[in-house]
């Protein structure tokens, strides 16, 4: 079972892909068998799958960090990169590990040569503080996912296989040993950045991110709203946002999903910018 350090007592696990330089690393609280992140081995990436402190085999804890979990998530990927001697790296999450991102970018710009952003929203900060997960456990909402019919038989049959897969994980006695547990059930992360006062503070802190940031979400994600990525995509001043009419919250075309980061990160090496290079030559101007 591969577990690192990072600070005195806070050990995390991980899963490791590839053996390359080209880093990847990503933050979650837990990791499906299939990822945008799994699929970027396939392009030539290293990639380093983290399992949040307090969650799963890492570490499980007591303590409650209020508005700053999402600090602490970031700090473990920093010192998990420096553990393992990283210095530069991606960083890609999806959901609450893009709410880990939105923490490493504005804290650790100097170390993310950008950021693959997935349903990231962030939950807007005049909407409140609890995080979706408590509002969900407190009776408050109801999630509905409302994701167009396709007729593409073998995404058809990838869903089936991930509700299969995912009612097996939940029933096995390795949930119930490092999920189904009472300190796993107490914590609540709350929302990003959300020390922060309201959302024009949110703004002035993304005006000030300059990594470049892919944003890829679904057109009926009730969670990561479309007004919210915009909202994210307009005050980040090196941004891209795709946006797949039809999907939710989950976007399970991961080859496509993989596809459009490789094309973000061969621009931003060639540029530092989400665009490709721009070539002048009269040959080339209609």
């Amino acid at each position: 079972m591969p577990k690192i350090e990072v600070e005195k007592g806070i050990e995390i696990y991980y899963e490791e892909f590839g053996t390359v330089d080209k880093y990847l690393i990503c933050s979650q609280q837990s990791h499906a068998s299939r990822s945008l992140e799994r699929e970027m081995v396939k392009y030539g990436f290293h990639v380093f799958l983290l399992t949040n402190r307090g969650f799963g085999k890492s570490t499980h804890l007591t303590e409650d960090y209020g508005d700053y979990w999402y600090d602490r998530f970031a700090d473990d990927v920093v010192h998990f990169a420096d553990r393992m001697g990283i210095d530069k790296f991606v960083y890609s999450g999806a959901s609450h590990g893009a709410g880990c991102g939105w923490s490493v970018v504005k804290n650790y710009p100097e170390r993310v040569i950008c950021f693959f952003a997935v349903v990231p929203g962030p939950h807007s900060l005049d909407e409140g503080r609890m995080s979706f997960k408590e509002m969900v456990e407190k009776g408050l909402i109801t999630l509905k996912e409302s994701v167009r019919e396709v007729d593409d038989e073998n995404l058809l049959e990838r869903r089936r296989l991930i509700k299969e897969e995912m009612k097996e994980a939940l029933n096995s006695e390795e949930y119930k040993r490092y999920y189904d547990t009472e300190e796993v059930r107490n914590i609540h992360y709350g929302r990003p950045l959300a020390y922060l006062a309201n959302e024009e503070e949110l703004k002035e802190v993304f005006h000030k991110i300059k990594t470049p940031v892919l944003i890829l979400g679904g057109g009926n994600d009730p969670i990561s709203r479309n007004d919210l990525m915009v909202r994210s995509m307009e005050n980040l001043p090196n941004c891209k946002l795709v946006i797949y009419s039809g999907f939710g919250h989950g976007i399970d075309i991961y080859e496509e999903l993989a596809r459009e980061a490789e094309r973000f990160y061969e621009n931003v090496i060639k540029t530092g910018h989400y665009w490709q290079p721009v070539i002048n030559k009269a040959s080339n101007i209609l």
